[in-house]
């Protein structure tokens, strides 16, 4: 018997009950509807976008390729900077493609060398100069962020809908309210002023 009492407790809001409005239902429905978008949607927008954003890095991975080359000018010395964050400068640099000849350019380097060094660079497939692509550890954290954020900007998105929705039925309550009160106010007797 306390199952069944607990049971109906739960479920007090399915009940008929007189003071219950079309807009409450249309409430009701409203708020079990973005849950369901907000869980299914926000989980399938942010496994997609991680698994896209990790194609794309494998893509690179596969794509772009390190080059021994030679700086052809120094660097100016490294500055002092917080956290080990790496100073890169822009010089001079000859290598030599697969195929044979020698190509000279200029690409992003440590700073702080002198001529001469041997550097890695890196080129893509077309054997333009290119950045380093990310190893696979920081991939995946990178999909990581990226799925959440596509999932938390899908929920804020799915939240912000059904607060607009929301919004207009209060809107629609507060004017059936005044309706009524302008109908019944004038028939609660004298007014004062």
């Amino acid at each position: 018997m306390g199952r069944n009492r607990r049971l109906k407790k739960r479920l007090w809001r399915l009940r008929s009950n007189p003071l219950r409005r079309h807009d409450d239902i249309v409430e009701a429905w409203i708020v079990l509807i973005m849950w369901a978008v907000v869980a299914v949607g926000g989980a399938l927008a942010g496994l997609v976008t991680s698994h896209a954003a990790d194609e794309v890095f494998a893509a690179q991975r596969t794509e772009r390729h390190a080059v021994q080359a030679v700086l052809l000018t120094d660097t100016p010395p490294a500055s002092s900077t917080p956290g080990g964050v790496r100073d890169l400068i822009k010089a001079k640099v000859r290598w030599t493609t697969a195929d044979g000849p020698r190509r000279t350019g200029s690409a992003l380097v440590d700073t702080g060398q002198k001529a001469g060094s041997t550097v890695v660079v890196w080129l893509d497939s077309a054997g333009n100069f290119t950045i380093e692509p990310p190893s696979s550890k920081e991939a995946t954290l990178e999909s990581a962020v990226l799925g959440l954020t596509a999932a938390l900007a899908f929920t804020g998105l799915a939240f912000g809908t059904g607060a607009v929705a929301r919004y207009r039925l209060d809107r629609r309550r507060i004017d059936s309210w005044g309706t009524e009160w302008q109908l019944v106010g004038p028939s609660w007797g004298r007014k004062t002023s």
